[in-house]
């Protein structure tokens, strides 16, 4: 799966990347332009990353299926990665916007109307720059294009839009200025800390920022076969611990690039290095035994396996304060997460990754 991974999926990935790089190039306002080329350029390997849902079993089983999971999966993790950017880079910090923009990734899964595109919202209503030549609108229209077709959408999209719900609270919140936005992030999770007491506040705000859940219920939904306990048990075993670890990841290796940046981190809340290292590793062992309970466990276990070689791989990982944190947590994670580390660090030096 690993060989198919990188010899097909990621040169279809780059395919579709070009594709929507090639429409962002002509994007008008100089703005959204930048951002929109820079949301590709700069996160790529979040596409590629989220493409490994295209070897699903599931979808792999359909013929067919598997080109449109992929371009679902670049469609959609391109608007992430856009809107991301959008909240984050061009010095806007209204709440309302962000809701606003974020309506996009919910109207992404949402087939409803007779048309795929015909019911759009005005995702720029509230934000200063507008002129996308359609941009936005093409990527949401891709997305229900695509999940239409999936013969067991309708066991999972109440599923979906409670996780595209979430993500879109954390991202209207974490955008906003820095003298209000912890106090409104806690409380914000604390409202949920009933459903998730054994995770601290910024950790449930974390799992909430991942879209791994997303891409696995829209794969699972290829399966005519695929059952509501089937989709209950993904949700428990992706929220809150395969999500969770993904984002604490992207955290981790960010950590000092985003203190000298002065830019929200969420491990930057934990009191130590050693209670990071501590709390990663409780994530490890539930993503890895909660997986277990899922159909196909092995694929979800390479998953979680592939996230750690993938992050722990970056050089910011292997700095000489995070080394031993690294290495723990490459130990935790076993045997076949230390191979797939020895293969990503070799796809970054052949900058394949």
């Amino acid at each position: 799966m690993v060989a198919k991974f990188v010899a097909k999926v990621f040169p279809a990935v780059d395919c579709e990347l070009g594709r929507w790089t090639y429409l962002a190039e002509r994007i008008p306002d100089p703005t959204l332009r930048q951002q929109a080329l820079a949301s590709i350029r700069l996160k790529k390997f979040h596409a590629q990353g989220g493409s490994i849902y295209a070897l699903y079993p599931t979808v792999c089983n359909m013929e067919g299926k598997g080109e449109a999971i992929l371009k679902f999966i670049v469609a959609f993790q391109t608007i992430s990665d856009y809107l991301d950017n959008l909240c984050d880079r061009a010095g806007v910090t209204d709440e309302a916007s962000f809701r606003q923009l974020h309506q996009a990734m919910l109207d992404a899964v949402n087939p409803a109307g007779d048309s795929p595109g015909g019911d759009l919202n005005d995702y720029y209503r509230y934000y200063p720059h507008q002129d996308d030549l359609g941009y936005l609108n093409l990527l949401v229209t891709e997305c229900r294009t695509l999940i239409i077709k999936l013969p067991s959408y309708h066991q999972v999209q109440k599923t979906l839009q409670k996780q595209i719900q979430l993500y879109t609270d954390l991202q209207a919140l974490k955008h906003l200025q820095p003298t209000i936005r912890q106090s409104r992030l806690e409380s914000w999770a604390k409202t949920h800390r009933e459903q998730y007491p054994e995770l601290l506040w910024w950790e449930f705000a974390a799992a909430t920022g991942s879209t791994l859940g997303v891409f696995l219920l829209v794969a699972a939904a290829s399966d005519p076969a695929l059952t509501p306990e089937e989709v209950a048990r993904i949700d428990q075993a992706y929220f809150p611990w395969i999500d969770g670890l993904h984002i604490l990841l992207d955290y981790y290796i960010d950590t000092e690039e985003d203190r000298l940046m002065n830019d929200l981190n969420f491990t930057g809340y934990y009191q130590n290095p050693k209670q990071c290292r501590n709390r990663l590793m409780v994530f490890i062992h539930h993503s890895l035994k909660d997986s277990a309970a899922l159909s196909y466990p092995k694929f979800h276990q390479t998953v979680v396996q592939g996230l750690l070689a993938m992050y722990l791989s970056d050089a910011k990982a292997l700095t000489v304060i995070n080394q031993p944190i690294t290495k723990a947590l490459l130990k935790s994670g076993g045997l076949i997460a230390q191979f797939y580390y020895g293969c990503c660090r070799l796809l970054r030096r052949l900058k394949k990754l």
